[in-house]
């Protein structure tokens, strides 16, 4: 294990708990619910996959107004967004990998200036040596795109990676790429088919590198049989 690839929003900082309740909120104007399962197929990916406009469009039949429920719903994703800081154990993850020269990444499919946003205020950027973003790619995860690129620009092989992502859609990118993939739910993400996981983590409290190294040369001796 020579890096480490870090997705941002549910694994780094709990962004995405506020984003559901905001959408869910919308959708309970228009007297339809949005069930957690529904909503988590798009969640570490962008909407080509599942969109709730489109959905919720479906539900009503008919024309939604767009144009005054979107501004709510932005403002109700702020309002549940503020304070927010790293999940437990981020920082020290990301401060025992600097002390012995692990380089860590970000590799997410939200754009640039929301991760990069996000890592100056909680002053997390200086410990990531670059962000791969969807402004980078030209498809973003399910398909590994990003962790291929990535790996690319640490000088590596996906499999010398390990991928820390909390989402199927991640997990799904991480095994296309060839990179073996620790889970580590978020509230939004919690209960859904993490089938390939290379391990699931309740949390990377208390998780520092050697543990993740030992994870990560399973995955390898596991796949040499």
């Amino acid at each position: 294990m020579h890096a480490l690839i870090f997705d941002f929003d549910g694994l780094i900082v709990d962004t995405e708990s506020a984003i559901y309740e905001a959408w869910r909120e919308l959708y309970r104007s228009q007297g339809h619910d949005l069930p957690l399962p529904t909503y988590v197929q798009c969640v570490g990916s962008v909407f080509g996959h599942y969109d709730p406009m489109e959905a919720l469009e479906a539900l009503t039949g008919g024309p939604v107004d767009w144009a005054s429920l979107l501004p709510v719903k932005d403002a109700r994703i702020r309002a549940g967004q503020v304070g927010l800081d790293a999940l437990p154990g981020i920082r020290a993850l990301l401060g025992e990998a600097r002390a012995a020269g692990t380089p860590c990444v970000v590799a997410s499919s939200s754009q640039r200036s929301h991760v990069g946003g996000w890592l100056e205020r909680t002053g997390l950027r200086e410990h990531f040596d670059f962000v791969r973003s969807r402004d980078d790619v030209a498809r973003a995860k399910p398909f590994p795109d990003l962790f291929l690129a990535a790996a690319e620009g640490l000088g590596l092989r996906p499999e010398q990676t390990l991928v820390l992502e909390d989402s199927a859609n991640g997990l799904r990118a991480s095994v296309a790429a060839g990179a073996p993939c620790v889970i580590v739910p978020s509230p939004v993400t919690q209960g859904s088919d993490f089938s390939g996981a290379t391990a699931i983590l309740d949390s990377l409290e208390g998780v520092g590198l050697e543990h993740l190294r030992r994870i990560h040369a399973r995955t390898l001796v596991m796949g040499a049989r």
